[in-house]
């Protein structure tokens, strides 16, 4: 029995050292964030997620303030080159929501993720991210360009067939 410890034990760090440094926060996903928020939103837009605020003009309604089912568009910032698209899945007050997202914490899935506003004329335009690894909110002020509403939210559930 001495002897099967060590042999368990090289797989095992190994297996650890393969692990992403976010392992613990959010679920694994293979998913990036532009197809995770159309199935959620259902919202019907594709190509990178910055150029989703220009592309539904005339096709959903946009707005500068959170409803639940609307995904927030960041633009690209620094190494962010595609932009950035979450949920709104709650609103806690004026300048505070939840947020569904992927691939923010690469290769996870994170669910009520806090998002703050901190636009200087409350607006939406710049906000921060709540960190995870750090438990508070990311230092950096991401510019974005604001809401696009859903055409109709989503069900919660799934209407009976007879």
């Amino acid at each position: 029995m001495r002897l099967a410890l060590p042999a368990l034990a090289a797989p095992l760090l190994l297996a650890a050292c393969a692990t992403s440094r976010f392992a613990g926060y959010g679920t694994p996903t293979t998913l990036t964030c532009v197809p995770y928020a159309r199935a959620v939103s259902g919202i019907e837009l594709t190509g990178d997620a910055w150029r989703w605020w220009d592309e539904a003009d005339g096709l959903y309604p946009r707005a500068h303030h959170p409803v639940p089912g609307a995904v927030l568009v960041f633009r690209r910032h620094g190494a962010m080159t595609a932009g950035h698209v979450a949920v709104v899945t709650r609103v806690l007050g004026p300048r505070e929501i939840l947020v569904t997202q992927a691939n923010w914490l690469p290769g996870r899935l994170q669910r009520a993720t806090p998002v703050l506003d901190v636009s200087p004329a409350n607006d939406w335009t710049s906000v921060r991210v709540w960190y995870a690894p750090d438990h508070e909110p990311g230092r950096t002020i991401y510019p974005t360009d604001g809401f696009i509403l859903p055409a109709r939210p989503r069900l919660a559930t799934v209407p009976a067939t007879r």
